[in-house]
């Protein structure tokens, strides 16, 4: 038979369960105190919840209705004409004090009878579990108890919650081997941001996405943001990467085009590093404003000041007339599937062809602790899904200028782009100039020229190739450098 699967309402959720949670299974959500577990089942049941499907809400010996009701009322999702219409609220505090677990399963069917539900939530299940171990106890076993419930509720057609205050997977009972359905929320503090995480543990009937994925809570509820990919997607075959070389954007600087062997290859990743000041964040208004005159959208990520502070009035057009996307949140607890999911959202939104996140630097300082710990792979992830999702990037790294050696970037990444182009700064006649180079294309014959630049009101102008007989390049001195030094480079892998 085919399983119908439920739209949770709950943002990215969906997504981690595999499309969907199954109609008439038997879940857990699980977590320690303050994770989001009453939050997350109430976000479901308002959702999911109508008169003609209605939803039981069973509180034992947490808060009583009232007072749950109370707080869950401040969030966007709740609809409080719902209340006693479809959604019904009952105590079993009462019941589970007592122990006796034959008595809280007969409450739970007298009511499930009276109302014909298709959802039950039972909060907090683990109360009953502890209920079940007090001095006293008897009649029917925890794991009776739980098969009991698993199997009315299946036979009644109703899809069920248990909610339960678990730290470690080492708490286990029985619930954990009936449930078909076992959700963990995770909570942990770095420094002074909150850090949440989920885990679909298992999902009987269909296949969830691996692996831990960050949620926010806000007052519109969870947020749950997948895990990204850093699979290359199949589509960068060999027959697509020679379609990209024959198709090439225009940075929107006279010269450099020509430098990078025509134009950056179309779906390429462009690192432009440099020290401060050398004209990196330049350069990337120039690549929006001619994607903007090219018909094309795009997206702008800035995670060190708001492009209002860039002195780039034409930019700041683009993003009023909606030709350009802004994502600048300044959240201290991001995550990098937060940031991704930003992003993409945006290039769909606009259909964006050009996305540019300026700086790494920034991009890293964006980033909850937790993240930073292993920032290359957090960097990978991104470019790996934005290059699958086909757009052209642009990226900026700062880089201290020491003016002895040449690094491309203090994250080691670029191995993981398509281009390279350096910007520095020499020392001639006791000033400092500004210089830029092509270090890599992928795949593409490119310049190695050293060309002097100037930036002015109307952005990045080149020169010639640099020539000169006394200046210091690199911290050494340099001779006379005539074009028949500099033939194109061949091509680079």
């Amino acid at each position: 038979m085919t399983i119908k699967r439920l739209v949770t309402g709950v943002p990215g959720l969906d997504e981690v369960l595999g499309g969907g949670l199954p109609e008439f299974s038997f879940n857990l959500i699980a977590g320690p105190p303050g994770c989001g577990k009453t939050t997350l089942a109430h976000q479901m049941m308002f959702a999911l919840a109508t008169p003609e499907r209605p939803a039981l809400y069973f509180t034992v010996l947490g808060e009583p209705p009232l007072k749950m009701l109370r707080y869950q009322q401040q969030y966007d999702f709740f609809d409080g004409s719902k209340i006693n219409r479809g959604i019904y609220f009952f105590n079993l505090s009462e019941d589970a004090m007592a122990g006796d677990l034959d008595r809280v399963l007969q409450r739970i069917v007298a009511l499930v009878q009276e109302h014909s539900p298709a959802l039950v939530f039972v909060d907090s299940f683990r109360s009953i579990v502890l209920a079940s171990k007090s001095e006293g106890a008897q009649h029917n076993s925890l794991q009776q108890f739980v098969q009991q419930l698993g199997m009315l509720m299946t036979s009644w057609q109703a899809t069920t919650f248990l909610l339960g205050e678990y730290f470690t997977e080492a708490d286990a009972n029985p619930v954990f081997t009936v449930a078909d359905g076992l959700i963990w929320l995770r909570q942990t503090l770095h420094r002074n941001s909150m850090v949440r995480k989920m885990e679909v543990m298992k999902m009987r009937g269909q296949s969830t996405q691996p692996g831990l994925h960050t949620f926010r809570i806000s007052s519109a509820g969870l947020h749950v943001f997948p895990s990204s990919d850093t699979r290359p997607s199949a589509r960068r075959s060999y027959k697509d990467a020679a379609s990209a070389l024959s198709f090439r954007l225009k940075l929107g600087v006279t010269g450099l085009d020509e430098m990078l062997g025509g134009g950056l290859p179309r779906g390429y990743s462009l690192l432009v590093a440099g020290p401060s000041g050398s004209g990196k964040s330049t350069l990337s208004c120039a690549f929006l404003l001619e994607g903007a005159r090219c018909g094309e959208t795009g997206v702008i990520a800035t995670f060190e000041q708001h492009p209002s502070r860039s002195n780039n009035p034409a930019l700041m057009d683009l993003i009023k007339r909606d030709q350009v996307g802004l994502v600048n949140n300044q959240a201290p607890d991001l995550s990098i599937d937060e940031i991704v999911l930003m992003l993409m959202n945006e290039v769909q939104r606009l259909k964006a062809s050009r996305v540019v996140i300026d700086s790494l630097s920034g991009f890293e300082l964006a980033l909850a602790p937790t993240f930073k710990e292993d920032f290359r792979a957090s960097l990978l992830r991104m470019v790996t899904t934005l290059s699958n999702a086909g757009v052209t990037v642009l990226m900026t790294s700062e880089l201290e200028d020491r003016y002895t050696d040449l690094r491309f970037s203090p994250y080691g990444a670029a191995f993981m782009t398509d281009a390279i182009i350096v910007q520095r700064y020499i020392e001639v006649d006791s000033r400092l100039l500004r210089v830029m180079a092509v270090i890599k294309v992928r795949a593409s014959a490119h310049s190695n020229a050293l060309r002097q630049f100037h930036i002015d009101a109307n952005g990045i102008h080149l020169g010639e190739m640099l020539c000169h007989q006394e200046g210091l390049l690199g911290g050494r001195p340099t001779r006379k450098i005539a074009a028949a030094d500099n033939p194109p480079a061949a091509n680079v892998p």
